[in-house]
Parts: structure tokens; sequence; C-alpha cells
């Protein structure tokens, strides 16, 4: 063989075997089981969340391994975190956690937060809503309003499950979007919903503030009355008649997102993986159906852009919690 030709094959071979390494190096996928872990008791919001994960995973053989969840309730999420930050670089462990990742780290309750992790996925907003007793004077966001502005310890606002959460958040952003003083409001933080729920119906607070999914069934009941839901538009299916709180003339979007986090220093393969199995899973029927049903909304984001949209929402989440006088430079 001419030798100017014998070269140019083993140039040519050469590149194609880089080339080739270069993809196997690239190319990840799970070798075995995979963790779907939960900081939350089994029966939760997160909890029924990772097992409809696992659920759609198993039956569409969309993952090539088994998988487990994994409960590690306790400390607002505290305990699940401590669990996932030894695992660095471990494609095997992901977390389904939700707001109080970022809020806890503002208020000072934990010293880690979502840059500590890699983000994966934002699946779901869990838009949250303004419900009063079905007999209330309050008949509408508008009089809710009024009555805030005039005088805010004038309403007694019960919510769950912890200061500064989610729900908290969504009474400041309310009062504010009211013109009330943010400081002034009498909030009562319950363990849960089903507390607030009956200290509403029990005539001890005179607003209820939570997730959509957790009014849907009193207010079909006609117990409660829910004056407005603060989503960008309105809900599909059984809410579908209740008036954002924008179209209620307070411009209020408040959600509890949930997310899918894995411990720090993934590669970028391990996140291309994942980003291409929740992609497919976001897209699926049986999980926007499921969503549908609970009356939450799919918001998927890879991992580029969840990284990208906690960091912007920790800002807005900041300030709204100073108001309150419960971020740590506010204490």
């Amino acid at each position: 063989m001419n030798p100017v030709k014998s070269m140019a094959c083993l140039v040519i071979a050469g590149f194609a075997l880089a080339g080739g390494t270069a993809f196997a190096q690239s190319a990840w996928k799970p070798e075995r089981n995979i963790e779907i872990v939960v900081g939350s008791s089994a029966g939760t919001g997160t909890d029924r969340t990772a097992r409809l994960i696992q659920k759609i995973w198993q039956e569409q053989k969309a993952v090539p391994v088994p998988t487990t969840v994994v409960n590690k309730p306790g400390g607002g999420g505290a305990v699940s975190w401590a669990y996932l930050g030894p695992k660095a670089g471990d494609g095997h462990y992901l977390l389904v956690t939700s707001y109080n990742l970022v809020t806890n780290h503002i208020t000072g309750r934990s010293n880690v937060t979502f840059s500590d992790f890699t983000p994966i996925s934002l699946l779901i907003s869990e838009y949250i809503g303004f419900a009063v007793k079905a007999d209330s004077p309050f008949k509408t966001l508008g009089d809710l309003a009024k009555a805030l502005k005039e005088d805010p310890g004038s309403v007694t606002i019960g919510t769950s499950s912890s200061a500064g959460g989610a729900n908290h958040i969504a009474v400041g952003l309310l009062a504010k979007a009211a013109g009330a003083d943010v400081k002034k409001l009498k909030v009562v933080i319950y363990n849960g919903g089903g507390e607030a729920l009956a200290a509403t119906l029990g005539g001890h607070v005179t607003l209820w503030v939570n997730s959509a999914s957790s009014l849907a069934v009193p207010h079909a009941a006609g117990t409660m009355r829910t004056l407005a839901i603060a989503s960008p538009q309105r809900l599909p299916g059984a809410l579908a008649n209740l008036p954002t709180a924008t179209e209620a003339g307070l411009k209020v979007v408040a959600d509890n997102w949930r997310l899918v986090i894995a411990p720090k220093g993934l590669s970028a393969a391990q996140v291309a993986y994942w980003d291409n199995t929740f992609r497919s899973l976001a897209q699926s029927k049986e999980w926007n159906e499921d969503l549908a049903a609970a009356q939450m909304s799919n918001s998927y984001r890879n991992s580029a852009d969840t990284t990208k949209y906690i960091a912007s929402e920790y800002g807005d989440i900041k300030e709204i919690l100073t108001e309150l006088g419960l971020a740590k430079a506010a204490k």
C-alpha cells in the first residue's frame, strides 16, 4: 500500500477511535437501582409525585434498572438533603423536593440550598388558592382585599405547614397586592391543611390559604367558597369556573413547585440522560392526566432551565420573606 495512503488510513482510524471513545464517554445510563428519595412521609404530596414517577417508569420501561421510593422525613426536608449530600457525582439518586429547599435557606432553617445539589427538573406547579366559609361576608377577592388594606389584623388567616413556606408567601403576596401592611397580618400556622380547614369551618380563622388541590374537595362540597386561585390562567376541570387572582383584581401568582434534584457534581452525560428521561415523562399521557385530576400544572423544565428559574425566584422569595419579617437578614 502507498505509504501516504497508509498514513492517511491510520489517521482516519485514529480519529474514528477517538470519536468512538468520546461518544462512549459521553453516553451514560444507570447501572443499578435508582433511589427516588422523598423528604416526607408516605402519602404526602411529594411522596405521591415520587410514586407516580416510579409507576410510569416501570409501566413504560423508561429506565433500564429497578427504582425504589425511599422516604426520609424530618426537618422540613433537611433529613433528605443530608442523605443526598455525601453522594456527590452519583446519578443513581434523585430527590423529589419542593419550595422549602429555597425558603428554608432564606429563613435560616437550613444551611443548604439548590446550589448544593444538581437541579434536574422542575416538574409541577401546585397553585395556591384563597377560600372562606360558604357563609362568609367576603363574596369576592376584592372584598377581602379591602378588609386587608383597611385593617390587616381584622382578617385572621389560617395556613400550613410552616412559617415562610409557599402558602405563607402566598399570604404575603396577596396582602402586598391589596396594599396592606404585610407586617401587620394575623397569620396562624397549622401543622397540616386539614387542621387549617377545620379551624376555618369552626370560625377560628377567616381565610384559608392552601393549594388548589386541597381546596377542591370542600369547594365542591359547598362548605367553602374559593375566592380565587393564584395561577397564571384558570385551572382545568373541577375548578375551571374559579377566577385567577389577577382576574379578580389582584395581580398575584403563587405556587408550590415540585422539583427533582440529584447529588452535586453530576457529569454532563448524567444530566443529559435525566433530561431526556424526565422530558419523556412530562410528555406522557398518564402523567398529564394525573396532574389534571389533581388540580396541578405541568411546569416541566430541564436541568439548565430549572437552575436558572430557581436562581431568579430566589431573589423574589427573599424579598417577600423579608417583608414578612422571616428572612435571615430581618431577624
